[in-house]
C-alpha cells in the first residue's frame, strides 16, 4: 500500500503563520475601510442635518435619498447660510461618484463655498474662486453645482451654474419653466473658468426648485422627461408647504430607476413685493439695466 505524503511539522507551522498573517492584514484593511465609510457617512449626515435659514418671506426645505448601489453614501448635498452682507446663500451640488472619496470631497467643497462667500456674495464669483481652489487641490474628481443668493430686502434671487442640472421655477398663476441660464464647466476641471450670474425678482407666490441628476435621470427616464415630471409637480403644488413639495419631488427618483443618490432643495416664496402681481418671471442678466 502506497504511503501518503505528509508535510513536515516546520512546513505546516510556516504555512499556518503565513495564513494567519494574511488574515490579520485583511482584517486590518476591513477595519480601515469600515472606519473610512463610517467617517464619510458621519460627515454626510452632519452636512445634510445642517439647519437651513429661516426667513419671513422665503421658506426652504431639502430632501436627500442615498444611492441604491454601492455604499450608502454619496456626493450630493444642499446647503443654506447667511452671508456677511445680509443676503442668504443657497447651494446644491453633486460630486462625481458615490463612495468615500465623493463624500469627503463634498465636505471640502461645502467648506470652500462658505469660506469664499465671506469675501464675495456674487454667485458667479463664488463659483469662479471655488473652482480655482479645487483645481489647485488636484483631487481628481469634478463637482457640478448651483449657487444662489437671495436678498431678503429686495426679493432678488441671483444664481450661477457650474455644469449642474437646471432648476425648475413655477408660480401660482400656472407659469412654469426649466431655468436654462448659461452655465460654465463643473468645478475642479479647468482653472480660470468663468461663470455668469442671472438675477430674478421673486414676486407673487411661487417655488424655485433645485435638484441633482439622481432625481430626474436614470435607466428608465431621460433627463428631459424627469424635468418635465418635476415641473408638473411644482406648478401644481407651488402654494403648498415646502417640506411637502420637496417630499413629492424626491419621489420622482423612484420613477427613473436611478442608482445614484439624489437631493432636492425647495425655495418657496409668497407675499413678496406687490401682492397683486402673480408670476414673477422678471429676469435680468448681470450688468443689464
Amino acid at each position: 500500500m502506497p504511503r501518503r505524503r505528509t508535510g513536515s511539522p516546520s512546513g505546516t507551522a510556516e504555512l499556518l503563520d503565513t495564513l494567519g498573517d494574511l488574515t490579520g492584514r485583511i482584517l486590518d484593511r476591513i477595519k480601515v475601510q469600515q472606519a473610512r465609510v463610517e467617517l464619510a457617512a458621519a460627515l454626510q449626515r452632519q452636512v445634510l442635518a445642517a439647519e437651513l435659514p429661516a426667513l419671513p418671506r422665503l421658506h426652504v426645505a431639502g430632501r436627500y435619498a442615498p444611492a441604491r448601489a454601492g455604499l450608502d453614501i454619496g456626493g450630493d448635498w444642499y446647503d443654506g447660510f447667511l452671508m456677511p452682507d445680509g443676503s442668504v446663500g443657497f447651494v446644491i451640488g453633486d460630486v462625481q461618484g458615490h463612495d468615500v472619496e465623493a463624500a469627503a470631497l463634498m465636505g471640502q467643497v461645502r467648506t470652500c463655498l462658505r469660506a469664499v462667500a465671506t469675501a464675495t456674495t456674487d454667485p458667479a464669483e463664488v463659483l469662479r474662486r471655488t473652482n480655482d481652489l479645487l483645481v489647485a487641490l488636484d483631487c481628481g474628481l469634478f463637482v457640478t453645482c448651483s449657487f444662489l443668493r437671495f436678498d431678503p430686502v429686495t426679493s432678488e434671487l441671483s444664481d450661477a451654474r457650474a455644469g449642474h442640472v437646471p432648476a425648475v421655477w413655477a408660480t401660482a398663476d400656472g407659469c412654469c419653466y426649466t431655468v436654462l441660464s448659461d452655465g460654465g464647466l463643473p468645478l475642479g476641471i479647468h482653472a480660470g473658468e468663468s461663470y455668469r450670474s442671472t438675477r430674478r425678482l421673486l414676486t407673487g407666490v411661487g417655488a424655485f426648485v433645485l435638484l441633482t441628476d439622481g432625481v430626474v435621470e436614470g435607466p428608465k427616464y431621460p433627463i428631459e422627461e424627469g424635468l418635465e415630471r418635476v415641473a408638473e409637480l411644482v406648478v401644481g403644488a407651488c402654494r403648498t408647504d415646502p417640506d411637502e413639495l420637496a417630499a413629492q419631488v424626491i419621489k420622482v427618483a423612484d420613477l427613473t430607476g436611478h442608482s445614484d443618490d439624489a437631493a432636492v432643495l425647495v425655495l418657496r416664496y409668497g407675499g413678496l413685493g406687490d401682492e397683486r402681481r402673480h408670476g414673477g418671471f422678471q429676469e435680468q442678466r448681470q450688468g443689464e439695466k
